[in-house]
């Protein structure tokens, strides 16, 4: 009976255990698919980028300016059709990976960045990415960024 009890006793906290790891297979496919994203944008490449898109997927930015803060939506199909459009310098995006969260099917991204034209920098901040596990892989279902020119890292 005693072993009963403590087996009951160790299941949720074995199971709790369980969710709250996230197998580094699973980690490192969310990071391929970001890096297929950025691979993508630096080729000029819209069709490698779409594959790595949920259907909906949503953008946004964060940025200052003058003291006030604006959220802005930003069209994916209308970068899609930037990346895709030739253009002198390649956009350079380098990213590191600071934090992976994965529960289940979600999965939450942060990742601190600065932007090249070429190798002229542009701007930084960090990117804030929700994928999503679906059939295919994990796919990119929320983009949002902070931008600014200074104070970087």
């Amino acid at each position: 009976m005693k072993k009963l009890l403590f087996s009951c006793l160790l299941l949720p906290a074995t199971c709790s255990t369980f969710a709250q790891t996230t197998p580094a297979a699973e980690k490192e496919a969310v990071k391929k698919t970001i890096q297929l994203f950025f691979d993508g944008m630096r080729k000029g490449d819209s069709t490698l980028l779409r594959t790595t898109l949920a259907p909906g997927a949503v953008f946004h930015t964060i940025y200052t300016r003058n003291g006030q803060t604006t959220l802005r939506p930003e069209s994916p199909s209308a970068f899609l059709k930037s990346v895709a459009t030739p253009h002198k310098e390649v956009y350079d995006e380098r990213i590191t990976f600071d934090k992976i969260l994965i529960d289940a099917n979600l999965a939450s991204v942060w990742t601190p960045y600065e932007f090249y034209l070429g190798n002229t920098f542009s701007h930084c901040g960090y990117n804030s990415f929700q994928l999503v596990k679906l059939t295919d892989g994990w796919k990119i279902a929320h983009i949002i960024d902070t931008r600014r020119k200074e104070k970087c890292k």
